[in-house]
């Protein structure tokens, strides 16, 4: 016994009767559809039903499953205090989805549990499939902010796991799609939003896993999307499967999108291991950015590859341009691994010389020091894609009337607090945004009086 299924579903409230108050009528195909893979999961009989829910509890480097014997939620969030749903949970499975997880080097288990009580992106689910299924236990799991990768492979945990226990187990990945297809939506509307969703059914109508891992990280927060990463552990636990996949709706008519999808395991695969194809196609992808690196941003990969691999600083070398080290600058020095920021340190005045000692202590600070992520380690160095900015003199600006999100970068002051914010960033798209982040960044809040300074930067790529 092992895994026998896997669904898409969506998770609003709205879709429960007693919270819908007839506006669930809206979404007939969803309604429908979702009654329809109830049915489909009753009928594979599972011992263990896994639903992975983007609204349970979510750390940024540890995948969250939920302990004990039991648990239950209502809906009074939403109106509905007296639709109760109840659930025993399969006690044994995470015990050794932690082992497996932890000889793979996944940070996962049942610590840090700060509310026991169902989750909606788990009731909802759930309410449909109890109409249907009555004798199995609940295996919960949130997400976490760690990479795509990180997410597939803790699906195979979740595959090996349900076949060393010889489990009968149907995995359920709840997560909405785009919240932007409306002007009338939660978050507006934004073309990314339609392009995602529409890119994102297609994937799953052809089962093709990789597209899920490969949405930028840019074009995912543009769209306000919900459920990817829940589908991606299903697409790990699908490893090497191959599949039937059957698109039962697709909806978006409150401004979010609903999907629902069944994915019938049909055979082995093994050209279907997505994220060692993933992974090769990011090398690949790094490695012809290697060669069309400048000077500067050679230089921030030699120093910070010498440090990982060797516990040294680089030696300069010396075809460096005289600029580098006659003039001396700010400078930031960003990695990217998989489209996703890996790490980024700067100064906004020099500390150093010159630029190229700017370069040589920022690249190793980015890869060691930010604190936002682990340090770099020596297996992801072919992975990263590096960028140096080099910033021009700051000036003082009166107003936002003289920023250019494009142009300038900006720096917000408030008495000894300072956050800077370079331009030209993706997903940055107007001044207001390029300020709230720069003043978050400095920790500047509320009416708190700032000055603001502008600066140009010359980026290397």
């Amino acid at each position: 016994m092992a895994l026998a299924g896997a669904f898409v579903v969506p998770h609003p409230p709205i879709i429960i009767p007693d919270v819908g108050k007839g506006q669930e009528k809206k979404v007939s195909a969803t309604l429908e559809s979702y009654h329809e893979a109830a049915r489909r999961i009753a009928a594979l009989a599972p011992d263990t039903l896994i639903v992975i829910s983007p609204h349970s509890i979510m750390y940024s480097d540890y995948f969250h499953i939920s302990p004990g014997k039991a648990a239950k939620g209502d809906f009074g969030r939403f109106g509905a205090g007296s639709t109760v749903i109840r659930a025993e949970y399969d006690e044994e499975f995470p015990e050794m989805l932690e082992y497996y997880s932890d000889i793979e080097g996944i940070r996962a288990g049942t610590l840090g549990e700060s509310n026991a009580e169902l989750d909606h992106g788990t009731m909802v689910p759930l309410y449909f499939i109890n109409e249907y299924l009555k004798d199995y236990k609940l295996v919960r799991i949130g997400l976490s902010g760690l990479s795509n990768t990180e997410h597939y492979r803790l699906g195979k945990c979740i595959a090996k796991t349900a076949e060393k226990l010889e489990r009968r187990v149907v995995l359920v990945a709840s997560g909405d799609l785009s919240h932007r297809l409306k002007e009338d939506g939660p978050y507006g509307f934004a073309e990314e939003g339609v392009r995602f969703d529409k890119g994102l059914t297609q994937a799953m109508k052809e089962g093709d896993f990789l597209k899920f891992m490969e949405f930028s990280p840019d074009l995912c927060e543009a769209a306000a999307e919900c459920g990817l990463r829940s589908f991606i552990i299903m697409a790990g636990a699908l490893d090497g499967k191959e599949l039937a996949p059957e698109l039962l709706s697709y909806e978006g008519t409150f401004g979010v999108g609903y999907a629902v999808c069944e994915f019938k395991i049909v055979g082995d695969s093994a050209e279907r291991n997505f994220d060692r194809i993933f992974t090769e196609r990011q090398k690949e992808i790094a490695k012809h950015s290697r060669q069309s690196e400048d000077s500067y941003v050679r230089l921030a990969r030699l120093s910070l590859e010498t440090y990982i691999r060797l516990g040294k600083r680089a030696k300069l070398p010396e075809d460096l341009p005289e600029e580098m080290l006659s003039r001396r600058a700010g400078v930031f020095v960003s990695l990217k691994k998989h489209g996703s920021l890996r790490g980024c340190i700067g100064t906004i005045s020099p500390a150093t010389d010159n630029i190229a000692g700017e370069i040589l202590r920022n690249a190793i600070s980015s890869g060691t020091e930010d604190p936002r992520f682990a340090p770099v380690t020596e297996e992801e160095l072919s992975e990263l894609i590096y960028s140096v900015d080099v910033l021009g003199e700051a000036e003082q600006v009166k107003d936002s009337s003289e920023l250019d999100v494009k142009r300038y970068g900006v720096i917000v002051t408030s008495g000894r607090k300072r956050g800077l914010l370079l331009p030209n960033l993706e997903g940055v798209d107007t001044v207001e945004q390029q300020i709230s982040i720069a003043k978050e960044k400095a920790g500047i809040y509320g009416n708190e009086k700032f000055s603001m300074e502008r600066f140009e930067v010359v980026r290397h790529k």
